[in-house]
């Protein structure tokens, strides 16, 4: 029989680049035409929010927070490197990277070669600035596992899960909601030996194509409101069917493996609770605290309207996670959930140990 470990953290991009800009997102957004003024206004701002600006634009919050989420990320490795599984599977969001217009599963497993890597720093001008100062040309070295991703989409497929499943990229190397999630867990850059399968969720549904899968619908005109959206997201509930379904499948298995989700929680820039410029709290405190809990029928009944009011798109990642832990029965060693205003949204790192 298998044996699972259960881990979440976050992919946010912001912490790939060095502390002075890593509060560069708030100071843009505040630049954007649909953001409404209302929210643009200092004098209306929280005193948190004030207290984190500081007197320089934020970035000595910016190397409190960075520190503080180093932390997170060694919390989790070390659960990680103590169970020794034999491959990892990553809930995580493509933000029109890998899937565009062509195609939009709702799920679909990564089950590329044994070998292969990715380089997230090229962008054809000498490389992207990043906090660990690596070059353009810099490898991130990846190990697939094939054989478990059959494996696992034959055994979503007969739970009643329709899988979709892929052998190659088609736009994109990988998205970053799994390469972050790659390179902050090898924080210390010691290497990350485990073989990945990752599981693409189609977190930003309706709203996917109309921005870019970002922050691009607050710099562009509003959606004509006759015109019909594009399809939806799978709902909470589907994904922690799904999230049961992977865990019963794995647990089967012959392997050791930890499933984890990817993602931060509510983003500000998704989110009109807040004029787009901060998280929303409130709701994010909700999930926290239903997952401190095991209150998982707040999860599972929690609608996705009002997840993308709240800017939670992407904790759809999370509703997996949240279905294979109700399934197994495991109860949260939470690392750290670290609330913030000014840099886009809030994070959680946590276990559940076998």
């Amino acid at each position: 029989m298998g044996e699972i470990l259960g881990l979440g953290c976050t992919h946010y991009p912001g912490l790939t680049v060095p502390d002075e800009q890593l509060p560069s997102l708030f100071h843009r957004l505040l630049t954007a035409p649909n953001v409404p003024e209302y929210y643009k206004n200092p004098a209306n701002w929280p005193a948190e929010l004030v207290a984190e600006l500081g007197n320089d634009e934020g970035f000595s919050a910016a190397q409190r927070y960075s520190a503080r989420l180093a932390e997170g990320f060694r919390e989790v490795r070390k659960s990680l490197d103590e169970f020794k599984p034999d491959f990892v599977v990553v809930w995580g969001d493509d933000q029109y990277e890998n899937f565009r217009e062509d195609i939009i599963p709702a799920f679909c497993l990564l089950g590329y070669d044994e070998n292969y890597s990715t380089q997230p720093w090229k962008n054809g001008n000498g490389g992207r600035t990043n906090r660990w100062g690596e070059s353009g040309d810099w490898e991130l070295k990846l190990h697939g596992h094939r054989e478990a991703a059959k494996y696992l989409a034959t055994g979503l497929i007969e739970r009643g899960i329709d899988m979709a499943y892929a052998y190659k990229p088609l736009h994109h190397p990988l998205a970053h909601a799994f390469t972050n999630t790659f390179l902050y867990l090898d924080w210390d850059r010691k290497g990350f030996p485990y073989p990945v399968v990752p599981f693409a969720i189609n977190c930003y549904g309706s709203n996917l194509l109309h921005a870019k899968g970002g922050t691009a619908a607050l710099f562009i005109p509003p959606r004509d409101p006759s015109i019909a959206g594009d399809p939806p997201s799978p709902h909470p509930w589907r994904c922690m069917e799904v999230g049961r379904a992977v865990a019963e499948t794995l647990a089967a298995s012959p392997w050791r493996v930890a499933v984890i989700a990817s993602s931060s929680w509510s983003h500000c820039f998704l989110s009109p609770t807040n004029g787009y410029l901060w998280p929303d709290h409130e709701a994010d405190r909700l999930l926290f605290k239903a997952l401190k809990e095991r209150d998982y029928d707040t999860w599972r009944k929690r609608p996705l309207a009002a997840m993308e009011q709240a800017g939670q798109h992407e904790m759809l990642n999370w509703c997996a996670l949240m279905g294979a832990m109700e399934t197994l029965d495991r109860r949260p060693v939470v690392h750290d959930y670290v609330e913030t205003h000014i840099f886009a949204s809030e994070k959680c790192f946590v276990t559940y140990p076998v």
